[in-house]
């Protein structure tokens, strides 16, 4: 069965505008994006009128805690840092994942489609990370990137956390150290095993140095927790020492260093941006640090951090770094194609085109005026939220077993 949004300003933001434009769907896949007369809806299809409404991809936030640390469920909720080992690099989100999380409605309801659930900043190295749908009735239906990164932090939580301990690592120094000989010890593993598999030996599996031997090969970026301009120097010369693919998260000072990041193509998901300056180390937060580091060549991403800023708001910190002086098309790439190509997810989220998942939200305007709403909200071309007028409210597809 095939479904086609039609009638709306559609904004694949890979690409120009389309004034009264055209979405195919089919399987859950986008078909043909373009003008009424250039793509062709088959009779039977599914017609969903987006007449006077905005098109857009659905946004993608690239760094937050949804099902991990539920929201209203206090610490029985809270699955978001085993704080038990500094080197956590074994442990994965997806195992304390509950789809059950009200926040995903509250995704929904802002536009958010995808995310990339992370582990805390408690450890040094704090655990893979995953890519889910907001929309789903198990981890099974909402996993579409099993593992995207392995999260790490450096700056004041892991020396707080494992000082408080009277252990290791209780300084920056301390920290980076468990980091470099993390990756020290991965790197001799994957030479014995290497070595042991040429020579058809056994060889003992070690979980923890495997997710790391992935992060050296390539496979897994490393998302790192980092605030201070220290710190993010720190985090590039470790990424320069042992050759991985780097992606600042948070980057709170990121924008007194723009032209190093730049330089070095080191990408920011950065955020979130109006909270309290709650530490030192967010004393220099800043709303116009997203327009400096954009107009330094940085790519950049933005993101709530959920549940510091509520997931909805997402779109609400775009619009406030425009206020600010970031450019209106980069803040929506930033909510886009670049946290998706940041992160490798481009080849199925991130934009209309042809061949990317269905997740589309049609908004009653300008998703940056914030004035305006998600109408309507589709995932894998289902369509799982839709505001009602009449009631104020938004309604969300249950997500609970349906009886034949």
């Amino acid at each position: 069965m095939q479904s086609a949004i039609t009638g709306g300003y559609v904004v694949p933001v890979e690409g120009h505008p389309i004034e009264g434009g055209t979405v195919l769907i089919e399987d859950g896949r986008i078909l043909a994006v373009g003008t009424g007369a250039e793509v062709d809806v088959p009779e039977g299809a599914n017609l969903i009128d987006a007449s006077g409404c905005w098109v857009l991809p659905g946004f993608i936030d690239a760094h937050a805690h949804l099902g991990v640390h539920e929201d209203g469920e206090g610490w029985s909720g809270d699955d978001t840092n085993e704080m038990t080992d500094p080197n956590g690099a074994r442990f994965r989100a997806i195992d304390g994942i509950d789809p059950n999380d009200v926040g995903f409605d509250d995704a929904l309801a802002g536009g958010v489609t995808s995310v990339v659930v992370k582990p805390g900043s408690g450890n040094p190295i704090g655990g893979q990370t995953v890519g889910v749908k907001t929309w789903g009735r198990t981890a099974l239906d909402m996993v579409f990137a099993e593992a995207v990164s392995v999260k790490s932090a450096l700056g004041e939580n892991p020396k707080r956390i494992y000082g408080n301990k009277d252990k290791t690592p209780s300084t920056r120094l301390g920290v980076a150290a468990i980091i470099r000989e993390a990756f020290t010890k991965a790197r001799n593993y994957a030479a014995q095993r290497d070595h042991a598999r040429a020579e058809g030996k056994p060889f003992d599996t070690d979980l923890t140095l495997e997710a790391l031997v992935r992060v050296l090969d390539g496979e897994l970026a490393w998302d790192q927790h980092t605030h201070r301009a220290d710190d993010i120097v720190t985090a590039i010369r470790l990424a320069e020492e042992f050759g991985y693919r780097l992606v600042v998260n948070h980057g709170t000072e990121g924008h007194l260093i723009a032209d190093l990041l730049a330089e070095r193509d080191v990408p920011v998901i950065l955020g979130p941006l109006f909270t309290s300056r709650v530490k030192v180390e967010v004393r220099n937060r800043s709303l116009r640090s997203a327009g400096i580091l954009a107009r330094a060549g940085v790519r950049l991403a933005i993101t709530t951090d959920h549940p510091v800023i509520p997931i909805n708001f997402l779109v609400y910190q775009a619009a406030l770094a425009v206020k600010d002086g970031l450019d209106a098309d980069t803040a929506l790439r930033a909510l886009t194609v670049n946290p998706a190509a940041i992160l490798g997810l481009d080849d199925r989220i991130g934009a209309l085109k042809p061949g990317l998942d269905a997740d589309i939200a049609i908004w009653s305007g300008d998703p940056l005026d914030v004035m305006n709403r998600a109408m309507r909200v589709l995932v894998g071309g289902r369509e799982v939220y839709r505001f009602n007028e009449s009631t104020g409210e938004g309604e969300v597809t249950s997500r609970a077993y349906q009886e034949a």
